[in-house]
């Protein structure tokens, strides 16, 4: 992402020097493709990430929910067994 980053910057002050000295016109239509595929991977990485992110968020809250059910039933049994038992 730091790279990704660093490559939009320096596109940027490309195309920044690029209107101060006024280059051709080609290499206007390369910096402006390469702007376009730069953000266009990173919203794919960000959205990948973001996804990743909820996946596991998601993951960890059914863990701890099992560990409350499996507790729960351990509490409900308890008594249960204490009234066979006497």
């Amino acid at each position: 992402m730091l790279v990704w980053c660093c490559v939009l910057l320096f596109l940027g002050i490309t195309a920044f020097l690029d209107t101060i000295f006024t280059q051709n016109d080609i290499f206007r239509t390369i910096n402006s493709v390469l702007f376009m595929l730069v953000s266009l991977g990173l919203l794919v990485r960000t959205s990948t990430k973001q996804r990743i992110g909820k996946r596991e968020s998601d993951r960890r809250r059914i863990q701890e929910l099992e560990q409350q059910i499996v507790k729960l039933t351990e509490k409900k049994r308890s008594p249960e067994k204490a009234k066979v038992e006497a």
